[in-house]
């Protein structure tokens, strides 16, 4: 039975959409078995201290406690995503240097396994900690200082990494500007906010095998680090993802997964936890706070000439992904721009807050925020629009990036910026393009602007990164193809990937959309897709998914039935920066986006309302209209979030605010009136059927964005995020503006 019509840029219904809707769906908290225990976490109090002593013998006394385990019961006591730099659980006894000290309030010093819920909760007041307190450093430029304290022996000077890049002659390239301009810029922490807060449920299954259902982004990398820490080999380990409630990088990391192993392990019994929306802002990363400090240079004719940045990101007491979501602001931080000379200096530091991690957009939305800051300020310098400045700098096919080697072939900046300004308020004319201005209130309290942002991101993994993503499919039928069967380990967090995967297997095979099932997200049944990040799902699947169908429809024609394929998918290989001057090729594909934004902001109040944004993204080419429109509107909002309202308080490493009451989010109430998607479609000459990776690019530009259309309204540059009221307040009273 084969598809009449191609399956791709149709709008199918998620093969999830009726059970999220009816609430038929299980997420791992709703999932239970018959007399399993409950596991509760007895968190650090101290933001470092050694950890001298664990008494356990009240907890353990307490009627309907089961077992309370302590660092001396984990066999390998550390686990990390990158660097293996964080103990499961903090205590003395380990045979790892350091595993007895808390570096944050999020480490975990003892869990306690219970008949119910309530007794667990009950024994963690009865666990006696015994504290040396040891000296903290909770801000990164600090942590970086000779006399600071050191947080992990092989770190000096805190540093998880650094990276420099030097192109080009600095001296020429600032004797030939005829205009520099100079910012700081400052991020700060964000919440991921998903869903459902952490919860998981283990048990031993029939094959002898420790099953942890859990939400996560990669389970085959939940399993590696299930089986490092218990010494378990693989075959003795299974995960498994049921819906997950969104991750947008949250997920990567682990959370309740080694624990909830070690426990059902040890007591070969089903273990179930489930944290509260408190712990989970309390005791999951977050994204990094990063400070850039910048410096661009620009002929009169608006032409770059040099840049330079120093910087510096607070990767909290664990490495995470610190490494390499510095890495990428290090990346992007000069923009989507051709600048002949850029000296870069970027750190990530090791300090006593809550580890940072990835998030969507994983250093770019940081590093873009001063990036395109600083066009937005040369516009305004040189009296120059700010979208003809970015067309006479943007890189294209051709362009010799930062790190001293071509961008990959199938650039389309310069596009995207086109398409962005057409479709919103910019106007060719014979001098160039031209920004309408907004019409104004009658409300003489309230003001409009408008703004511009752009850049680029890494579609896969990067720097040398190992990247791969394994398909198999199944097809079944007599004389001709009656099904197929799609076998994948991508995870599924609420983007619809598993609709997206299954209409790529419909295409490749020649089947009608709902021909295909999908056995999907657990170690048992899939070999290694990689994470469900760095926008590379939809890429990396789609090349596993056609090369599967290819050997699987070989396989029919030979009479195989049912006929399997099986594939992995390689990329072409990246490699890291040269430590001294930054060349490297680091990524294989990448996806662009401009946005133009419009915004009213209230002179007394210091309120921003976002109005309209139009967004442009190459996609390369269109899988499913409708989802690919919900992540752009999806990641907006987020977006929106972050630049005007979310606002994360730390003090001494504790987080003050950890209720969605009181960490704000935006609401359904919140959204801007009109977004528009401007979908382009220039395939990328590796993607499947040319589709690029796009979830995390639309996030990408929207602050500074908004940065620019608040200064096009007001006159006020904000270098600050998020723009609150009162910053914004404080911003305008400064400059005389909105004083009664």
């Amino acid at each position: 039975m084969q598809a009449s019509q191609s399956v791709l840029n149709r709008s199918f219904k998620r093969i999830d959409a009726e059970d999220k809707v009816t609430g038929a769906a299980l997420y791992p908290g709703d999932i239970d078995i018959d007399g399993q225990y409950w596991l509760r976490v007895k968190f650090s109090e101290r933001a470092h201290a050694r950890v001298l002593s664990v008494a356990t013998s009240a907890a353990e006394a307490l009627p309907g406690v089961i077992r309370v385990f302590t660092s001396r019961d984990v066999p390998l006591n550390e686990y990390g995503l990158v660097l293996q730099d964080q103990p499961v659980l903090c205590g003395p006894g380990g045979d790892k240097p350091g595993s007895d000290i808390a570096r944050c309030y999020m480490d975990m010093i003892a869990t306690v396994v219970a008949e119910t819920d309530a007794i667990a909760k009950r024994a963690l007041d009865l666990i006696e900690v015994v504290y040396e307190e040891l000296p903290a450093v909770f801000d990164a430029e600090a942590a970086m200082a000779a006399a600071a304290p050191q947080l992990h022996a092989d770190s000096p000077g805190n540093l998880v990494a650094r990276y420099r890049i030097r192109k080009g002659d600095m001296a020429a390239g600032w004797a030939a500007a005829d205009v520099i301009v100079e910012g700081e810029y400052e991020t700060t922490w964000q919440e991921h906010a998903y869903l459902q807060p952490e919860a998981g449920l283990a048990y031993i299954d029939e094959e002898d095998r420790v099953t942890v259902l859990v939400a996560g982004q990669w389970t085959h990398e939940d399993q590696e680090q299930i089986c490092h820490a218990l010494k378990l080999p693989p075959e003795r380990v299974r995960v498994i993802y049921p819906a997950i409630g969104g991750a947008f990088g949250g997920r990567e990391d682990m959370s309740v997964q080694i624990i909830l192993a070690l426990a059902a392990w040890e007591l070969r019994h089903p273990v179930k936890i489930q944290w509260n929306r408190e712990e989970s802002i309390l005791y999951h990363h977050k994204r990094h706070p990063i400070t850039v400090r910048a410096k661009w240079g620009a002929t009169a004719q608006g032409m770059l000439t040099a840049a330079t940045a120093e910087v510096i990101g607070d990767a909290g007491a664990y490495n995470y992904t610190s490494n390499k979501v510095l890495g990428n602001a290090h990346l992007t931080v000069s923009g989507a721009y051709d600048i002949p000379n850029i000296h870069i200096d970027t750190y990530a530091v090791y300090t006593n807050n809550i580890p940072s991690g990835a998030f969507r957009g994983f250093g770019a939305p940081q590093a873009l925020f001063a990036a395109e800051g600083q066009m937005n300020r040369l516009a305004a310098a040189l009296k120059m629009d700010p979208l003809s400045l970015r067309l006479k700098n943007s890189i294209r096919d051709g362009s010799i990036g930062a790190v001293a080697t071509p961008f990959p072939p199938g650039v389309s900046m310069p596009q995207v910026f086109e398409a962005c300004g057409r479709e919103s308020w910019w106007r060719q004319t014979d001098a160039g393009w031209k920004l309408q201005p907004a019409a104004q209130p009658r409300d003489g309290t309230k003001v409009r602007g408008r703004g511009l942002a752009g850049g680029f991101k890494n579609i896969g993994f990067s720097f040398g990164f190992p990247e791969h993503c394994w398909a198999g499919i199944e097809l079944r039928g007599s004389a001709e193809i009656e099904r197929a069967i799609l076998y994948h380990a991508g995870a599924d967090v609420g983007q619809g990937a598993h609709t997206a995967l299954s209409q790529m297997a419909a295409e490749a095979v020649g089947l009608p959309f709902d021909k295909v099932d999908i056995v999907a997200s657990d170690t048992a049944t899939s070999g290694s897709s990689g994470s469900a990040s760095a926008s590379r799902l939809t890429f990396m699947s789609g090349k596993a998914i056609r090369g599967a169908a290819e050997i699987a429809l070989r396989n029919w024609q030979a009479e195989e039935r049912p006929a399997r394929g099986e594939f992995m998918y390689k990329p072409p290989p990246t490699t890291p920066y040269d430590p001294d001057t930054g060349k490297s090729e680091p990524n294989f594909a990448y996806g662009y986006v401009a946005e133009a934004v419009e915004v009213e902001v209230d002179i007394e109040t210091g309120q921003v309302r976002l109005l309209e944004v139009v967004c442009a993204n190459d996609v390369g080419k269109i899988i499913n209209r409708q989802q690919l429109e919900g992540q752009i509107e999806g990641a907006i909002v987020q977006a929106q979030g972050y630049a005007l309202m979310e606002y994360l308080v730390s003090r001494e490493g504790k987080i003050q605010n950890p209720l969605l009451s009181t960490y704000l989010i935006p609401t359904s109430l919140d959204v801007p009136p009109r977004v528009k998607s401007v979908v382009l479609e220039y395939p990328d000459p590796l993607g499947p059927w040319g589709a690029r990776g796009m979830a995390e690019m639309p996030f990408l530009p929207l602050a500074p964005a908004i940065a620019a259309a608040i200064f096009d309204a007001t006159g006020v540059w904000l270098d600050s995020q998020p723009f609150t009221a009162e910053k914004v307040v404080a911003a305008l009273r400064a400059d005389g503006i909105g004083i009664i």
